[in-house]
């Protein structure tokens, strides 16, 4: 049933429409909660808003025009389609990306396995509907987007550690303009303690709204870390995502890390060809 669904969410796009691109679990939200505000000179960004404004695809038929061409932006987590005419792609190092998916389906209470076959099922595309990451960044710095330079891809890490920049880079990208003092002034708005207190007042799902046994809250905001898998994963865990996705890591601009790792290998043997 899932082909006919997607298919349906992708109706109504119009050319001037841009999109907000991500494997799952990849900072899309915060991106959209800076970019709600920047788009709109508002600074009351919250959860009903900027879903409202910035919708999953499928919700744009209600969504207002918030680009300077008339077009609307729009969040997907699909792979590439050829309905797609410009995007900004957010891209997360998979390291990362599964220990947060795994993390947050096991909040909800979606997942019964080990950590480690849970690694397994992500690498094969088999968690959450939309593929593989490594499928799933292979087509989109593959699409026809990349080669046209209607895509503009981010790196989560970087735009992080330089948010402003990269911001400013995002604006110019969609054709918005607007000083550094407003692009300051939205980072400031929704910063993580910012982003936590907005979800404490607009819970997103029922197992984040839950307390857990120790008194912590289950959170759909959570910390965003960015290298965490270094501490978080063991060689072998490791060895096993780069030989399934170190292509893809790699040609996105993140180094590996598993000494002898087949994905070492694989890479020289691409680059050979």
């Amino acid at each position: 049933m899932r082909v006919p669904i997607v298919w349906y969410r992708h109706c109504g796009l119009n050319p001037n429409d841009a999109f907000v691109a991500s494997y799952p679990r990849s900072g899309s939200t915060w991106l959209r909660f800076l970019l709600l505000e920047l788009l709109t000179r508002a600074d009351g960004a919250g959860f009903e808003n900027v879903n409202q404004m910035i919708p999953d695809v499928g919700g744009q038929r209600a969504s207002p025009p918030l680009l300077a061409n008339g077009g609307r932006l729009i969040k997907t987590h699909e792979a590439y389609r050829s309905e797609y005419g410009k995007a900004v792609y957010l891209v997360r190092d998979v390291r990362d990306v599964v220990i947060s998916e795994f993390e947050y389906e096991n909040a909800n209470e979606r997942i019964s396995e080990t950590f480690d076959a849970f690694v397994m099922l992500s690498l094969k595309g088999r968690v959450n509907g939309y593929g593989s990451w490594q499928h799933h960044v292979a087509s989109w710095i593959d699409s026809r987007l990349a080669v046209d330079g209607r895509l503009l891809v981010i790196k989560f890490e970087h735009m992080k550690a330089h948010t402003e920049e990269t911001l400013a880079e995002i604006l110019e990208f969609l054709g918005v303009s607007r000083d550094r003092a407003a692009i300051r002034q939205a980072i400031a708005n929704n910063n993580l303690q910012r982003m936590k207190e907005k979800e404490d007042r607009s819970p997103q799902t029922s197992a984040y709204s839950r307390e857990s046994g120790n008194g912590d809250r289950k959170r759909f905001i959570r910390s965003g870390s960015t290298g965490g898998w270094r501490s978080r994963l063991t060689p072998a865990q490791v060895q096993l995502i780069e030989r399934q996705a170190g292509l893809g890591l790699a040609r996105v601009g993140y180094s590996l890390e598993a000494a002898g790792s087949a994905a070492g290998e694989l890479l020289s043997s691409a680059s050979a060809r």
